[in-house]
Order: structure tokens, then C-alpha cells, then sequence
């Protein structure tokens, strides 16, 4: 959570990602990280994007309950369509009616990954 203005930020951001990116390009550049070093590095990406999905399918939920409409929600998808975000929402409410359930759902699930 960001102290400065007391609202949850993203655990990261486009701008974290990149300077990570050009630092770790420049390591394989320099020969520093093997192939099975960089695959283990792909796995951990796969992973943490899933989870960062999870975290947004979470906030979509949390915005539609607090009263959020699709035509607002859509611009965060591209394009401005409520199509996307409809139909996200549609397939959530086959696993979870809100984004109690939700983050219950991921408690669960990495509990099982351990």
C-alpha cells in the first residue's frame, strides 16, 4: 500500500517491469544467465502473471460491488468495449457471486500449491 496516499497500489508496475526487463537482458547479453537459468525464469513470469490476473479478476469483482458500472470499468480494457469486462464478470460468476468468494477461492488454491 502506498504511504503517501493511503490507497492500495499495484504490487508492480509497467515502469518496475521494464527496468527489470533491460537488466535482465543485459545479463543474458553479457552470457550471466544460462538457458535452464532462463526457463526457470519463465516459469516464475507464468506464474506471477496468473496471479496478477487473479489479483485484477479480484479488483473487477470489488469494483462491480462497490458500484462501479461496465462503462466505466471498460476503458481499462482497451477499446472502451463493456463486452470484455461483461463477459469476464460472466465468467467469474461461474466460479464466485462476489470478490469474497473469490479471494476465498485463491486462499484455497495457493494453500494447494505449497
Amino acid at each position: 500500500m502506498s504511504e503517501s496516499s493511503g490507497r492500495p497500489r499495484a504490487p508492480i508496475t509497467e515502469a518496475d517491469v521494464l527496468a527489470w526487463l533491460e537488466t535482465t537482458a543485459a545479463a543474458v547479453q553479457a552470457g550471466e544467465l544460462s538457458a535452464p537459468e532462463l526457463i526457470e525464469l519463465l516459469g516464475e513470469l507464468r506464474r506471477a502473471s496468473a496471479a496478477c490476473a487473479d489479483a485484477s479478476d479480484w479488483a473487477l469483482l470489488a469494483a462491480r460491488e462497490e458500484g462501479a458500472s461496465l462503462r466505466q470499468i471498460a476503458p481499462v480494457f482497451g477499446k472502451g468495449y463493456v463486452r470484455a469486462p461483461a463477459a469476464r464478470l460472466e465468467k467469474l460468476h461461474r466460479q464466485a457471486q462476489n470478490s469474497s468468494q473469490w479471494l476465498a477461492i485463491l486462499r484455497h488454491k495457493n494453500e494447494g500449491a505449497r
